[in-house]
């Protein structure tokens, strides 16, 4: 198994030593995510929300849209409200005579207003680009039904509010059983990008999503951006403001009495709509309120004209779509900065370096959030930053805590270690020295002012600091106490055998601090190594003298020319066997061999061939035998053979020609071909005998009797 590489087991270290900043990160955005889902900080962070738009670079006008409002003032002009027939026939027939894209009344024609009924349904049935409104019943108000007009002609005005009153959203479509609503801007957007031939499609993503051009309009759910649990009935889209000034606007008398000219109106979408405090249609949007002043309220019309031209833009690729994080990545993003605050506390020690981090990642998650609103993105801003304010304010306190008890524990430690004749030393977690007694001092030869508050690797070299940090991380990671004989250097050069006992001590705030004792076993190791060196010459002179007892055992047991059993050895096995084969039931065949012609060898090729020839000689038996049977060398040229657990008698003589058939061979010997023969005489337990004197003696007269008949028998 392949070993980590060491910036992995640092990360990992990393990580473990800083439990405590996780557990308590971790439980305040789990926190800060339960309180938001209650929706507590839900207007928090509409306000929020409402501050980007404020703060974001404003557009220039749209010259798309031309906004017709009916003031007080035209009211009192026309005398009456609402206006009659006649009245609005007329004005639709002077906008369409400059030949504008699209013609959006924003005023109910429920009921006829007289005179001039007739003729404002002759011309609301000839003007193809009109959009007139209805209302739609809902939970706030009741309906009020369109014109008798072609539905394709008519869009729904309503408006959702959220719970500060405010419109964020806007609706594009509404089922009311099986029939399908267009909204009023969505269906005055259309007459406008249809000839950019631009339609509603499904989107590619998702078939249930609209599509307009480039934009890909994705209807808002219950816990989108800030919203918990939200109504999300109909089609709701997040809407994606310009401020109100951004639009031209006339008024209703000034088109009627021709101030308006055709350039103003040809090729925009015209909506008319009321302006007039008295009619009370207005509604609130993120540009409404502000920090320094209150902004006066949007009127309806001027809303539904953001919305035409928001759905514009998007399509056209000229303004984005508001989108936001789904829940599980908005969490993470909680989770996240929640660890920001808490890693600044944790690695900033001091208060004026922590607080300029807070600073800065506070402006960081602010920046943040304001670039990725400038791009669409409305990304959470409260919850993360009380989560990052909440986990910094706690983690300090709790620092300050843990420093108060760390000062009492250092001086209660010190009070004690400094009466102790042992060295001691004590480490935090940063294995930084913050107590030394006078023995470590005196025993490592540098002050107290040299080590507190350093490391093993800025004194000792660094063989010797990689072990101590080794040790002392061990001990950290399974808060278990160990001790270890290790080489220890004075500040002279002076190397000594030290064997270190190192505990975990744990204060009232949880601070952990590494406790080592030190003993000098230097002097203990040279007794040991002395012990060692002499148990060891005592090992060698037993070996040694096992050996010889071993080779002397051999000389009582073996022949040393041939290796063979000896006379000695003959007779102990022969007994042995005899009784095995008297235990057991079992023949025991003994054969007698005497070399014929060997004086001759030895007389005329001299001794070294001799000895040669025996050696060989004792070969060839042992390789015509089994290895449960015994060969040996009686002396000269006399050899025995031991075959226990024979079949039966003849078995004997089988080997016997067997032996004699390959000692008849010619023997090459340092350049001399050397022939002799041998003559055999055997025995049989217990057919012949059942001691071995028995045996033995008439397998050597068998011998005799074969040597003085032929010399080869």
């Amino acid at each position: 198994m392949s070993k980590s590489p060491q910036w992995v087991s640092q990360i990992n270290q990393w990580f473990r030593d800083r439990k405590k900043l996780w557990w308590t990160s971790g439980t305040v955005a789990g926190l800060v995510i339960i309180l938001r889902l209650t929706g507590v900080l839900q207007t928090w962070e509409w306000s929020a929300y409402d501050t980007g738009f404020r703060l974001r670079p404003q557009k220039g006008l749209d010259e798309r849209i031309l906004i017709v409002t009916v003031d007080e003032t035209d009211i009192q002009w026309v005398g009456t409200w609402p206006f009659p027939d006649r009245l609005l026939a007329n004005l639709i027939q002077r906008l369409q005579a400059a030949n504008p894209q699209a013609i959006g009344i924003d005023i109910y024609r429920d009921l006829p207003v007289p005179p001039g009924h007739s003729t404002l349904e002759a011309v609301m049935e000839n003007t193809p680009n009109l959009v007139m409104i209805e209302k739609l019943e809902d939970s706030q108000s009741v309906g009020v039904p369109p014109p008798d007009l072609d539905p394709d002609a008519i869009g729904f005005n309503n408006i959702v509010t959220d719970g500060d009153g405010k419109v964020r959203r806007m609706l594009l479509y509404w089922h009311i059983g099986e029939d399908f609503k267009t909204s009023f801007a969505l269906r005055l957007a259309q007459l406008y990008l249809q000839d950019q031939e631009i339609s509603p499609q499904p989107a590619q993503i998702n078939p249930e999503y609209l599509q307009l051009g480039q934009a890909v309009f994705r209807p808002l759910q219950p816990n989108d951006g800030a919203y918990v649990r939200l109504d999300t009935k109909g089609y709701q889209v997040l809407a994606n403001f310009r401020h109100p000034d951004l639009f031209a606007t006339v008024s209703l008398r000034e088109v009627l009495t021709g101030q308006v000219s055709p350039g103003q109106i040809r090729d925009r979408i015209i909506v008319v709509g009321s302006t007039a405090p008295s009619l009370k249609d207005f509604a609130f949007i993120p540009y409404s309120t502000s920090l320094f002043k209150s902004l006066e309220p949007i009127h309806g019309v001027e809303l539904h004209a953001n919305f035409v031209s928001y759905i514009i833009s998007a399509a056209l690729g000229e303004q984005a779509l508001i989108r936001v994080l789904n829940p599980p990545l908005a969490w993470l993003w909680i989770v996240l900065w929640s660890g920001v605050g808490g890693i600044i506390v944790t690695e900033f020690r001091s208060l004026i370096r922590s607080s300029v981090g807070l600073l800065l990642a506070t402006g960081g998650l602010w920046g943040t959030v304001y670039l990725a609103f400038l791009g669409g993105w409305w990304i959470p801003i409260i919850p993360p930053f009380l989560a990052l304010g909440s986990t910094a304010i706690i983690l300090t306190g709790y620092r300050a805590y843990q420093e108060e008890e760390m000062k009492r524990s250092m001086e209660f430690l010190r009070s004690i270690i400094d009466n102790i004749p042992d060295p001691i030393f004590v480490k935090d977690q940063n294995y930084r020295w913050i107590v030394l007694n006078q023995a470590y001092c005196r025993f490592s030869g540098y002050s107290r002012e040299q080590l507190l508050g350093k490391t093993e690797q800025e004194i000792f070299p660094p063989a010797e600091a990689r072990v101590f940090r080794q040790q002392a991380q061990w001990v950290f990671n399974y808060q278990q106490s160990k001790e270890n004989e290790e080489k220890f250097t004075d500040k002279s050069g002076t190397t000594y055998l030290t064997a270190t006992k190192r505990s975990l001590h744990r204060d009232a705030a949880g601070n952990i601090f590494l406790v080592g004792v030190i003993r000098d076993i230097t002097e203990r190791k040279r007794v040991e190594e002395e012990l060692r060196r002499t148990t060891d010459e005592l090992s060698r002179s037993n070996a040694e003298l096992r050996r010889a007892q071993n080779r002397l055992q051999q000389l009582a047991y073996y022949d040393s020319l041939t290796g063979l059993a000896n006379r000695k050895s003959f007779y102990e096995s022969l007994r042995t066997t005899l009784e095995w084969g008297k235990k057991n039931n079992q023949l025991v065949g003994l054969l007698y061999l005497d070399l014929n012609g060997f004086k001759q060898v030895n007389d005329t090729l001299g001794h070294p061939i001799g000895d040669l020839l025996l050696k060989a000689v004792a070969g060839r038996i042992k390789n015509c035998l089994r290895e449960s049977d015994t060969v040996a060398r009686l002396g000269g040229d006399e050899f025995t053979v031991i075959l226990p657990g024979i079949k039966n008698p003849g078995d004997v003589e089988i080997v016997a020609k067997k032996i004699s058939g390959t000692l008849s061979e010619k023997f090459a010997l340092d350049d001399h071909f050397v022939s002799v023969t041998v003559s055999i005489g055997h025995s049989v337990y217990p057919r012949d005998g059942d001691t071995e004197e028995i045996l033995i003696n008439l397998a050597d007269h068998a011998m005799y009797r074969a040597k003085s008949l032929s010399r080869k028998r």
